[in-house]
């Protein structure tokens, strides 16, 4: 997508919906799914999806684990009570604002 700028500021609410959605997922897991789910039209860069992922984990909304995979460690996120709470409010605050921008871009000015 030409403006990715248009996706800053849901980023956040994206990372805890695929996270509800499949439990516990590392940051490349995450870029790829966006990736597949676009269609390649929304490609998260690790220097926008690793400052998120670390204010999420601050803010009370992630928890990290750590595994072993083929003899290196892998940070797997997951949300919190918190973070399931949060995400579901911030879904609703989304679904919200989406309907508004719908309702501006199809207006049918009168005169």
């Amino acid at each position: 997508m030409k403006n990715s700028q248009l996706y800053k500021g849901s980023l956040n609410t994206i990372i805890m919906k695929l996270l509800e959605e499949n439990d516990k997922m590392y940051g490349y897991e995450i870029t790829q799914k966006v990736k597949a789910i676009t269609l390649g039209e929304l490609i998260i860069t690790e220097g926008a999806l690793y400052p998120a992922l670390h204010k999420l984990e601050a803010e009370g909304l992630l928890d990290v684990e750590i595994e072993r995979v083929d003899n290196r460690l892998r940070k797997y996120y997951k949300l919190t009570e918190s973070g399931r709470k949060e995400t579901a409010n911030r879904l609703v605050e989304l679904e919200n604002f989406i309907r508004n921008m719908q309702s501006l871009v199809n207006l049918k000015l009168e005169f």
